[in-house]
């Protein structure tokens, strides 16, 4: 397995290219970015406003040549809403608006209200899936939480991964869902 780095704000712009390949056939994201240019242009902006912070928590980390990444927001750190807002309001099709409001609004009611950690977005490069990289990363920081005591909450936006995170002890808590958009899992995972 790669080894695992720390991703300072000079690997952003290489973090987010590989989460930009690792999310082009996720249904929750392709909903929002339906449109090939569109994806291309908000999927970075999606990961950098609900993720970003991580950049400069010491909290987001790599495989070895970019092969898979994780932004995770420690219980100090919170999407920057205004950024995701104004993505929204340009990047995201009228239309599928407020089902979008309604879906991130269901979501919030699923966050644990005790300090907890988020997985905010992983993903690995379609070349490497299938090779481990991102149970990895998973159980790389999991066990940091597990050593903290602390909760770790994350939406699965694919059925797909469900399996995967159950794997590593999270539990879904419900589904959200709105209008015309695919089903997401908030998913939760106690210290062990």
């Amino acid at each position: 397995m790669d080894h695992i780095k720390i991703a300072t704000p000079a690997d952003a712009e290489d973090c987010l290219a590989t989460l930009t390949l690792a999310f082009c056939h996720d249904p929750a994201i392709r909903w929002m970015f339906p449109q090939s240019s569109q994806y291309a242009q908000g999927l970075p902006l999606f990961a950098q406003a609900f993720g970003g912070a991580a950049f400069e928590q010491a909290t987001a980390f790599y495989t070895e040549g970019f092969g898979a990444v994780a932004l995770w927001l420690s219980p100090k750190a919170q999407p920057d809403e205004a950024a995701l807002k104004a993505l929204i309001q340009q990047g995201v099709e009228a239309s599928q608006q407020p089902a979008l409001a309604s879906i991130l609004e269901q979501l919030g009611g699923h966050h644990p209200p005790e300090p907890h950690w988020h997985l905010a977005i992983i993903g690995t490069d379609p070349i490497c899936q299938g090779q481990g990289y991102g149970s990895a990363l998973l159980a790389h920081t999991l066990t940091i939480c597990d050593q903290q005591q602390e909760q770790v909450y994350l939406e699965a936006t694919n059925p797909r991964n469900v399996a995967l995170y159950q794997k590593h002890g999270f539990e879904v808590l419900g589904t959200v869902q709105a209008g015309n958009s695919p089903t997401l899992y908030p998913m939760l995972r106690q210290p062990q």
